[in-house]
């Protein structure tokens, strides 16, 4: 099977959303998401798609997923169910998971890794949430902790968990 990962950003709350855009724009998050996800392939809703700029992203293989039969997105394949998306990559190909809210959820119990950028502050507006996360189910692999710079406005650290066995 996949290796099969999550990547998101979240606030002290697990916020990672406001009326579909991102909630903190921290370009240190931005190229460390491009680094792990070039080349690979990256599993997300339709409305995750349709939020990016530029649609489908470059040199990655997109998976959307909609309950559409009918749907086509230009540059990205089409599932109706996360299963049948990773049931369809080669047992060697790097999976991410972009978002949303309802694809995190679904793709928890099926993820060997977390790719967590905790962001220590509170967004002012949010209406999606990352899941919470049982507590003894995962453990702490890396930490790398960021002070806020002239380009980071906000304290963020880049956490891996694993899967406790």
């Amino acid at each position: 099977m996949s290796r099969v990962y999550i990547i998101v950003a979240i606030d002290r709350k697990r916020a990672i959303g406001f009326e579909g855009k991102l909630l903190f724009h921290l370009p240190d998050d931005m190229k460390r998401f491009k680094a792990l996800t070039t080349g690979n392939t990256v599993i997300m809703g339709r409305k995750t798609f349709e939020s990016l700029p530029k649609g489908a992203l470059p040199n990655r293989r997109n998976i959307v997923l909609t309950k559409n039969p009918t749907a086509k997105y230009p540059e990205a394949e089409v599932f109706s169910s996360l299963e049948k998306a990773i049931e369809n990559c080669k047992t060697d190909e790097k999976v991410f998971i972009i978002g949303g809210a309802s694809v995190y959820e679904k793709a928890l119990p099926l993820v060997d890794e977390l790719c967590i950028t905790e962001i220590d502050d509170f967004a002012p507006n949010a209406d999606t949430f990352f899941p919470t996360l049982s507590t003894g189910e995962w453990i702490e692999k890396s930490r790398e902790e960021h002070l806020a710079d002239e380009k980071n406005h906000w304290t963020f650290a880049f956490v891996n968990y694993i899967r406790k066995k």
